[in-house]
């Protein structure tokens, strides 16, 4: 399908390959998210004040598999 051959003549839609890939694999829920409910993005460094995680780990935190998110905690740790 090329833009012209889309629905109603609406932009294609762009989507990220792994969030695609990540639909069909199982949702890995062993590892809790390090959200602490104070969700603001600071500017200055891109991040959310509370968890510090930046907006693509949020985003993505649902389709990490555990090692990625693991990644992610150790991380925080120096952020």
């Amino acid at each position: 399908m090329t833009i012209d051959d889309t629905p109603f003549n609406q932009p294609a839609r762009r989507t990220n390959g792994r969030r695609g890939a990540g639909a069909r694999r199982m949702i890995d829920t062993s590892v809790p998210s390090p959200c602490i409910s104070i969700c603001q993005i600071d500017k200055a460094s891109a991040s959310c004040t509370g968890c510090k995680r930046t907006l693509d780990e949020i985003r993505d935190w649902m389709i990490m598999t555990a090692d990625e998110k693991l990644s992610v905690i150790r991380a925080l740790d120096e952020r």
